[in-house]
């Protein structure tokens, strides 16, 4: 295991019944707050109504900023930002999934900076101050709900980026299950896959061969998350499902999984930015096609992890690395398309022409997260394994 340092601030407050406590979590913060929402989910749902109850019960005077899309715009977050600013805020207070509060992220640093808020995910900018923010949670996917990250899409330039800084970490985050409930099933299935390949990442790239704890801690939550995802994709109320996966997708990407490991890279994840970027495809529904692309490159060079991933996970405990690794990614192929999560580019239309303009978009970001093995011609033959029938 290698040097590390966990930090994380976050206070989380999990449970039944928990979202009404957000009124007097946020006059902590402020008393003049800009409330970031998505479309109409939570407005249909009742959950925005409980919501601002509860802040008008604490005393805390409230401006709607809704509307945020699945994959976040950099032209709302500036709207935001203005209206934050217009209004003389104090926090923002976010209700919704990943998109949402990495919206809340973005209004909540650029609001203590002159520029433009751009400047910070294309590097020209550090997040050094963010107003507070706070999180009421509707998706078990990205945890931004615990960790400093955002990523942002720029329409005008095609570019999905991903900025971060300790400013950026929520004060106060609700995990209350039941929020989940009315969750379209195919985004719930989504979020699932998003928190798997989160904790994929580190357990696939990590630069020390020696990390016991972490495989299983990875192996563990990924266990977790699928038998939960199973049984919301037959019963959506499922509570104790709900619940598991909620946490166990917070756990995926609040800094634990990667402690310890050495320097690791997140590819799966640079790849699908692109199409997202390019198709607004679902974050997750886009990475259940690059994950398996990606494992199927890496097992013909380093198939060893990914047989291990294929014996814990699934089983397969014959054969060698090379037949373990193959069998562990068709049985996630498999497992993906059990729960309605597409697996080849053609599921979602994308034209197998496009590769090499995907590749281009994608390398963008390999360059700025330093993966320098990463260029068109890599991610195109990665690509092109997610247009085959099988391993």
């Amino acid at each position: 295991m290698r040097d590390f340092i966990f930090y994380n601030p976050t206070r989380i407050v999990f449970g039944r019944g928990k979202t009404s406590e957000i009124g007097e979590l946020t006059a902590a913060y402020g008393s003049r707050i800009l409330l970031v929402h998505g479309r109409e989910s939570a407005r249909k749902t009742g959950l925005l109504t409980k919501v601002i109850r509860s802040l008008a019960e604490a005393e805390v005077d409230v401006v709607e900023s809704g509307g945020v899309k699945s994959n976040p715009v950099l032209s709302f977050a500036r709207k935001a930002i203005s209206l934050f600013r217009k209004t003389n805020r104090e926090a923002v207070v976010a209700v919704g999934g990943g998109s949402v509060i990495d919206t809340a992220k973005t209004v909540a640093a650029g609001a203590c900076y002159d520029g433009d808020a751009w400047d910070f995910y294309c590097g020209k900018a550090q997040v050094q101050k963010a107003v507070p923010v706070l999180a009421v949670l509707t998706l078990a996917a990205t945890a931004s709900e615990m960790n400093d990250g955002a990523v942002m899409t720029n329409e005008e330039t095609g570019q999905k980026f991903s900025c971060g800084g300790d400013a950026l970490f929520p004060k106060v985050s609700i995990l209350d299950p039941e929020n989940t409930f009315t969750v379209p099933l195919n985004y719930s299935m989504y979020g699932a896959v998003d928190a798997i390949v989160h904790l994929l990442e580190s357990y696939f790239n990590a630069t020390d061969p020696d990390t016991p704890l972490q495989d299983r801690f990875v192996e563990g939550l990924v266990q977790t998350i699928k038998e939960s995802a199973e049984i919301i994709f037959r019963e959506p109320h499922h509570y104790q499902a709900r619940a598991n996966l909620m946490w166990a997708a917070t756990l995926g990407l609040n800094g634990l999984a990667p402690a310890g490991v050495g320097g690791e890279g997140y590819p799966m994840h640079m790849i699908e930015h692109a199409l997202s970027a390019l198709y607004d495809v679902p974050h997750g529904a886009g990475l259940g096609i690059v994950a398996p692309a990606w494992m199927r490159y890496q097992c013909y060079s380093a198939p060893q992890k990914i047989a291990q991933f294929g014996e814990r996970i699934f089983g397969f405990r014959v054969g060698s690395p090379e037949e373990k690794a193959k069998k562990g990614i068709r049985a996630l192929e498999i497992w993906l398309q059990s729960i309605g999560v597409p697996i080849r580019l053609q599921d979602i239309g994308i034209p197998l022409d496009d590769i090499a303009k995907i590749a281009a978009n994608a390398e963008m970001n390999a360059r700025r997260w330093k993966m320098e093995k990463y260029r068109i011609e890599l991610i195109k033959a990665i690509l092109s394994l997610a247009t085959i029938p099988r391993c």
